[in-house]
């Protein structure tokens, strides 16, 4: 028994190695197949501003600070080079600053119901000048105001054909988005003033306007409660669920933000980018917010006219 065990050790050791040396040689085969990747293009909602690739910090409570209250009735507003928060008085036919340490200047004056501001790189601003439905400049420096366009439409003491209201900056097209509020129609016009394009019309009362990150345009229709968007090739989009908006506005994560003065909302309200969600954002206290801004840091700036202050909301 021994040597026929030591036979059959001495052949079936050494092909069992054979078998194992082969088996390991072998690449191993796979039967899972990869996973196929589906792209699906979803659909812009009608009820919502165009969705933005930033990824989403919408806050969801703000604390709320007065930044500004006293005689003068703060209407639109904008940033300055230097970051100052600049507004303009309609009633007192003025535009101030606010500085730094609260304090605040007086600009300009003189003008025939100042409502939109813009300030250029190289701060020039351009106003809006509702009673003659102009469009003025006022260089750096200067104290007296140059006429870059008259507008084609006629303000009259008719409901909702009153002159230009807000104004925006075109960073895309390097242009003035301007509502010709008497005519119903929405403009762009080149920062010389020599050349104006139609870009859209029929609406009731075009006011308050902003660019998203998109080039798209968007402007708040005061008397027709709703806030249309213009593509880049021209199609108009009409948001509705408003009551009186007056200006509009984005965040970075591409909400939009709307100032409506209707009696019974008088309130900021917030569109969820992608949702198209309203959310208010804030009521109480406010008479007739108008002007609307909004800075790097998401802080939210309110004017009203009425109640004669500027309200800021802090992301909380």
């Amino acid at each position: 028994m021994a040597g026929k065990r030591a036979f059959i050790i001495r052949i079936f050791v050494p092909l069992c190695l054979v078998l194992l040396t082969s088996c390991s040689s072998s690449p191993p085969t796979s039967t899972a197949t990869p996973t196929p990747t589906h792209v699906v293009n979803r659909p812009t909602p009608v009820l919502s501003p165009s969705p933005t690739s930033t990824p989403n910090k919408t806050p969801t409570h703000y604390t709320e600070k007065v930044l500004y209250s006293g005689r003068l009735r703060p209407d639109d507003m904008a940033f300055d080079k230097q970051g100052n928060i600049l507004f303009s008085d309609f009633y007192h036919g003025t535009i101030s600053r606010i500085n730094s340490d609260g304090s605040v200047s007086l600009v300009i004056s003189g003008i025939a119901g100042p409502e939109g501001i813009v300030v250029l790189s190289d701060g020039t601003m351009i106003i809006a000048e509702q009673r003659t439905n102009r469009i003025l400049a006022l260089a750096p420096g200067s104290k007296s105001l140059s006429v870059l366009r008259v507008l084609p439409g006629v303000p009259s003491g008719a409901s909702c054909k009153d002159g230009v209201d807000g104004i925006a900056f075109d960073p895309f097209n390097k242009t003035l988005i301007i509502p010709d509020s008497p005519t119903g129609a929405v403009y762009s016009l080149s920062l010389d003033g020599n050349t104006m394009k139609l870009l859209n019309s029929n609406i009731v009362r075009p006011v308050g306007a902003a660019v998203d990150s998109q080039g798209n345009i968007y402007v708040a229709d005061e008397c027709g409660g709703a806030v249309d968007r213009i593509t880049p090739d021209g199609k108009m989009t009409k948001l509705g669920g408003f009551g009186m908006p007056d200006d509009v506005a984005f965040d970075s994560a591409g909400n939009m933000l709307v100032t409506d003065l209707k009696t019974t909302i008088h309130a900021l309200v917030r569109v969820l980018n992608g949702s198209g969600k309203h959310q208010t954002l804030a009521s109480k206290g406010f008479i007739e917010p108008q002007g609307l801004l909004v800075d790097k840091n998401d802080n939210i700036y309110v004017s009203d006219d009425y109640a004669d202050k500027i309200v800021e909301f802090l992301p909380a």
